[in-house]
């Protein structure tokens, strides 16, 4: 069997309804992914560190896509601020992006567990950017690029953020327009 030499790297949220290859239309082999509640890139953790790092460094992975999703029942507890035992810890990232965006939030208002979906998608993929796996990437002059989602299980479809960073843009100021557009249209 061949070497895998996918092109994308997916980072999702682990829900059993997002099921990426499907929704990209990519065979196995071309999408390589990681997956966990919320679709969060922290950085202590070493698992989506580990699998970053391999992408980028070894598969030489040209895309990064961070692909949150509408109807999260992680995004949705943070919200509520629910407690659900163990998951508290993981989710207190989740709340700690609502608490950095009470405006945003506010100004949703019924639909601020949509919003909230798209900003967590936002900061997880300026995470991405953060990273020194990343980082060192673009010093190297690898072509590689961070892209922020948004899946909808109501209709099938994807949204794109409007967050593409590559090596050459201030990815910065790419999430502050990137977030402006949220609260304008």
């Amino acid at each position: 069997m061949a070497q895998q030499s996918p092109r994308y790297l997916w980072i999702g949220c682990a829900d059993s309804r997002v099921p990426a290859n499907e929704i990209v239309d990519l065979a196995p082999g071309e999408l390589f992914v990681h997956r966990n509640v919320a679709n969060l890139v922290v950085h202590t953790d070493l698992n989506c560190l580990s699998v970053l790092q391999y992408a980028v460094d070894v598969l030489k992975v040209q895309d990064i896509i961070v692909t949150g999703h509408y109807g999260c029942g992680g995004i949705a507890a943070a919200l509520a601020g629910s407690s659900f035992g163990l998951i508290d810890n993981w989710l207190r990232h989740v709340q700690d992006v609502r608490d950095h965006h009470p405006e945003e939030l506010a100004a949703a208002g019924p639909n601020a567990a949509d919003r909230l979906c798209e900003i967590n998608v936002l900061e997880q993929a300026f995470n991405v950017c953060r990273t020194t796996i990343v980082k060192d990437a673009w010093d190297r002059g690898q072509k590689l690029a961070v892209n922020a989602w948004i899946y909808s299980l109501a209709d099938g479809l994807v949204r794109d953020l409007s967050f593409c960073a590559t090596g050459e843009v201030d990815s910065g100021k790419l999430r502050q327009e990137a977030l402006r557009k949220l609260t304008v249209g």
